[in-house]
């Protein structure tokens, strides 16, 4: 994602200098400090966030801890994650639940910022986890403010209490008051309160943000932030903690934000921890805030753990064992490539699970280059078969092809490649399913692996050609079976890209290996 790519390159960069260096000297540690300054002002990160940031790195950088390692150029990675870490919150904050139902989570923030999406998101995320959320429309200032939260609760499928038509008319302190009792009544346990926003910080905002504190003595108070705005995000922060007070952070918008400024500073500044950050439009793009795991993403590390618990939240377990079951004896079909399509979206975005990957910051154009729509190519392809094509693709013959095509909308030749790429990648599924070590396409042998273990090839049949009456006809089938057995392709599996990652790209030197090892701490 775009989240802290300014930051993350810059620092990379540095990192990528100092390990050249087999000995640190103090001017070294200066260079590197004064590098990462700059880094962090550019980043919109506030000065004063900034100046005690390098002043303990660099007394951390000269101390013992760096003179006596192994290898100084990790340690002083080490410390600067430690630092980020730090200045992110330190330790992941959970949402502070009553001990009697409902808790009421009170919203804050700019008009703009995102509270009403928010809202519908953490509605969405609560019921997952087992809640019953109720929200309640106490943004009555706002044009069709209650209208929205209306189609956003629907969206997510929750319960709303909007008893007034908002527009300028209705009390919101009544609303909130009356919504919580609601909740009580109907047995919610979690009400979300969306009150209003301004375009800027001023009494009349103040006061009545203070006025439904008040009246509703909320369990959490989560002001909402625009990523976007950099350092107005955290002096408006400053100003409504220090007239309302709050007790979490929500980084709304925080995909489209390249530089980060708001997110490093805003905790700091304000000794209120991140509980949520949202990372896209829709309702499912919302994450608890792990410190660790994003100073790992600003240092271009990765975010190995949240990709496996999405993984764990997309994918049946049972369903998984009966997939490498079936790759084991051979008998994956496209049907169960199919439901496993399927059960990969549930996930999102494929670009933003790349990007989780450890290094990935250096591979942003083909990141960029990506196609998120191919896998809904993929599927129309699949989907445009019967059920017994699926299930036995070896029946797909040239005419059999040429429908497929039509029927989705793609040609022939996208038809063969997505069958060609299917077999190599199921054979080489079975391959790692025994135990064996497969022998990638595009990428050469793998290390370990025994030569001429996949140099076998059958015996080519030859096509009879299509003996149909109509010119036309017979061109396209011919076309078809001609490409039935098209050459070793390349590019990723399954008919996603040719411009995809690492397409054509050979296997990993030796020197790509022991950087990926120094950048992953192994060296």
């Amino acid at each position: 994602m775009a989240t802290f790519g300014t930051l993350s390159d810059r620092l990379t960069e540095t990192f990528r200098n100092l390990r050249k260096k087999g000995q640190l000297t103090p001017a070294d540690v200066d260079g590197t400090v004064r590098e990462i300054r700059r880094a962090l002002l550019d980043a919109d990160v506030a000065l004063t966030v900034v100046k005690d940031f390098t002043a303990k790195v660099r007394e951390r950088a000269l101390g013992d801890e760096v003179n006596r390692a192994l290898n100084p150029a990790q340690q002083v990675v080490q410390i600067v994650n430690e630092e980020l870490v730090a200045i992110l919150g330190g330790q992941q904050r959970r949402l502070q639940f009553a001990k009697t139902a409902p808790t009421v989570i009170m919203l804050a923030g700019l008009q703009g910022s995102g509270k009403t999406t928010f809202a519908g998101k953490l509605a969405k995320l609560l019921e997952k986890e087992g809640h019953t959320p109720l929200l309640v429309a106490a943004d009555l200032q706002r044009p069709n403010a209650v209208n929205q939260l209306q189609v956003v609760a629907g969206q997510a499928g929750a319960a709303v209490y909007a008893p007034q038509p908002g527009n300028g008319v209705g009390d919101p302190v009544q609303v909130a008051r009356d919504g919580v009792e609601v909740a009580r009544r109907q047995q919610h346990d979690v009400v979300i309160i969306d009150t209003a926003g301004r375009l800027g910080v001023d009494a009349e905002l103040m006061k009545q943000a203070s006025d439904i504190r008040r009246a509703v003595d909320p369990d959490e108070v989560l002001f909402v932030i625009d990523a976007m705005s950099g350092q107005d995000a955290v002096n408006t922060a400053k100003a409504f903690q220090e007239g309302v007070d709050f007790t979490g952070v929500v980084l709304s918008k925080l995909d489209g934000d390249s530089k980060g400024g708001a997110a490093l500073s805003v905790t700091s500044l304000t000794g209120r921890p991140i509980i949520y950050a949202s990372t896209g439009e829709g309702l499912d793009d919302l994450e608890p805030f792990h410190p660790d795991r994003m100073a790992s993403r600003i240092l271009d590390l990765g975010d190995i753990l949240t990709l496996i618990e999405q993984a764990q939240s997309a994918f049946d377990e049972a369903e998984a064992l009966k997939v490498a079951e079936k790759f084991a004896t051979d008998s994956f079909t496209l049907e169960d490539f199919l439901e496993q399509m399927q059960q990969m979206k549930k996930m999102g975005s494929m670009k933003k699970m790349l990007g989780m990957l450890p290094g990935m910051g250096q591979m942003k154009q083909q990141l960029d280059d990506f196609d998120e729509k191919e896998i809904d190519r993929t599927e129309a392809i699949i989907r445009s078969m019967t059920l017994g094509e699926r299930r036995n693709p070896k029946i797909l013959n040239g005419s059999r092809r040429l429908r497929i095509a039509r029927g989705s909308g793609m040609t022939v030749t996208d038809v063969n490649a997505l069958v060609g790429r299917f077999d190599q990648a199921a054979k080489m599924m079975k391959t790692v399913a025994r135990g064996g070590v497969p022998n990638i396409p595009g990428m050469g042998p793998v290390p370990g692996a025994k030569p001429g273990a996949s140099a076998k090839r059958g015996k080519q049949v030859k096509s009879r050609g299509s003996r149909s009456g109509n010119p036309a006809r017979r061109a396209a089938e011919n076309a078809g079976i001609a490409a039935t057995t098209p050459a070793a392709p390349t590019g990723s599996g399954f008919g996603l890209g040719g411009a995809g990652l690492g397409a054509g790209k050979g296997a990993p030197s030796e020197a790509d290996l022991a950087e990926l090892q120094k950048l992953l701490g192994k060296g």
